[in-house]
Order: structure tokens, then sequence, then C-alpha cells
């Protein structure tokens, strides 16, 4: 099933079923008023939403409505937890080279994640805030997953089950604010600001044997700017797959219903699959002729970021301008 959250005015809006095709929606606060509450009691919450979701495809529900997706928030509007992974070595290899870091020696054998903050996420159609061109302005296309409850030492082998919901992110990232970040050697924050997700979270079983071993094997298609900028798989080079994240960030802590983990920058190795992030791109140019090429992100730009499963834009589209602040 495909469910989303309508701007009502409040911080964590309407939680409503979407049409398989991404047409139609009805609402369902009556059976929870916000996604995240439907996730704390899934158990209870999931049989009534897909019976919602099934039968929306055959038009037989009452207060039916047309879907925009400008009208809609993030699915969590703000989340217990956003943990972002890095599960792509070819993209930790390149963004590293660009800011003169070495790969940690633990690259292929222990992920890498951080914790954003996640008290406000922008709407698959927010504007992305702009305040100065020093920041280096980036995005970074993604996937992600949300968990139910997962209970502190869940292995890789059992960590299936706990996810619920899939759905596309822009981190995004203000490279210019990162390395003197991490000097400090305490972790990113002030350089990681309000990431956006894709309109519609969906459920595993919709995507059939494309999400598998904790991977979605689907290509991550970017337009910036009006045009073809990436499409590589998000599959096969993932390192680390969700189940890996899972387990290493529940090895010390349980985890809340309502817990989002993301795969980090999809990358390929095969340069003919482009990139999901200007800061890879930039960092080619670098190797190839010496210096940055690309600029990054200013006002005006557009992103463009979805995912296709057969016919269907399973997700959504994330699809964004960058627009100046004072």
């Amino acid at each position: 099933m495909k469910l989303a959250t309508r701007k009502n005015g409040t911080r964590d809006g309407e939680l409503i079923v979407v049409s398989r095709d991404n047409t139609r929606g009805v609402s369902a606060s009556d059976i929870a008023p916000t996604l995240q509450a439907a996730l704390d009691a899934w158990v209870t919450t999931a049989p009534k939403l897909q019976l919602r979701f099934e039968a929306l495809q055959t038009g037989n529900v009452e207060g039916e409505f047309e879907v925009d997706t400008s009208a809609l928030e993030s699915p969590l509007p703000r989340s217990y937890a956003w943990i972002d992974g890095s599960a792509y070595i070819n993209h930790i290899v390149l963004v590293r080279k660009a800011r003169g870091a070495q790969p940690p020696e633990t690259l292929e054998t222990d992920p890498l994640v951080y914790q954003g903050g996640s008290d406000t996420f922008l709407g698959p159609c927010d504007d992305i805030p702009w305040g100065d061109p020093s920041w280096g302005l980036d995005f970074e296309s993604e996937v992600a997953i949300i968990t139910d409850d997962v209970p502190m030492g869940t292995k890789a082998a059992d960590a299936a089950q706990h996810i619920k919901l899939l759905m596309l992110v822009n981190d995004v990232s203000l490279r210019g604010l990162i390395p003197p970040e991490l000097k400090k050697g305490f972790g990113f924050y002030v350089s990681k600001p309000s990431t956006a997700f894709g309109p519609f979270a969906v459920t595993p079983d919709e995507l059939g044997e494309s999400f598998n071993e904790g991977r979605i094997n689907l290509d991550m298609l970017t337009d910036y700017n009006g045009s073809w900028y990436g499409n590589p798989n998000a599959g096969p080079e993932m390192h680390f797959s969700f189940l890996d994240l899972i387990q290493h960030c529940s090895q010390t802590r349980s985890l809340g219903a309502g817990t989002i983990i993301g795969s980090g920058t999809v990358s390929n190795v095969d340069r003919a699959r482009g990139s999901s992030c200007l800061a890879e791109k930039r960092m080619i140019e670098k190797i190839d002729t010496g210096e940055f090429i690309t600029p990054f992100m200013v006002p005006g730009d557009t992103i463009k970021i979805r995912m296709l499963h057969g016919d269907s834009n399973i997700f959504g589209t994330i699809e964004q301008t960058v627009v100046a602040v004072d």
C-alpha cells in the first residue's frame, strides 16, 4: 500500500491512503490521525489501512480526492529519529577525496551513519532554503526505510520484519560547512539542514522482487535544472543493506517506531550512470582535469528525484527549487 501525509495546518498533517497510480487519495484519519500514530500501533492499523488501500483501487471509497503532490508533507513531517547511512563505497571514496580526507580503515566492514535533525523535514515540493554561496549547497538522492519498534541487539537476519515502509530522500548537504565541522571531531549538524522525502511511503510488498535482501534494485533517476543528471541502480553496489544498517544502529539501543534510516547517496562505479549529488561529479572533474568545474546550487536551481518500478513512479517525485532566504 501507499501512504502519504496531507498538509492541514498542523505539525504532523493528516494521514491519507494513496492509490497505486498516485492519482487518488482518501483520508485515513479515522484509523490513525498521523503516520506516526499508525506506526505506533502498526499491528492493528496496518490491516485497516491495507483494506482501505485495496478498496481505493476499485474506486469504492467515499470521500476520495485527486492527489496534489504539492499539498503533501514528507510522509513523516518530523520523526523521533533520522539516521542516515553511507552504504555506497564509490560515493564515500569520491566525496572524501573531494575534501582531502581518506576513507576509514573499516570502510568495508563497519557502516557509516550519522543522526540528523529530525524535527523539521521538507515536503517533496517544498523550496530548499539557500543562505550563503560559501555553504556549498548540494542535493543527495537516496532511498530510506521506516521501521517499527526494533529491539536492541537485532541481527541482520531478523531485521526485515521491522521494515514497514520505503521512500525517497533528498538529503540536503552544505559541502562548504562539512570539513570544518568534522575537524572538531563531533560530527555533522549545521552542515546538514532539513532533509526532504518523497511524497509516498510504500510497503515493501509493492516493489515485489525489486526489494530483495534489504536493497531496492531500481534506478535512482535524478534531473538537475531540467536535464538528466544520473540513473545509478540503488541495489547491487549498496555495500551495506538496510538489514545491515538496522543491525548496526540497534546494537546498543532499541529503535522507536517511526525511525527513518537512509541509504546514503546512491552511487555506481560506472560513470555512464551519472551521479546522485554534485560533490561526486565535482570530484570526477578534479580527477580528470585538475579542477572543480560544476558549481554548487544557487537560487533558481531545480532538482527532481524519482524511481520507476515498471511503468509506475513508485514513490512519487521529489521536485524542489532553491530559494534565497534572508
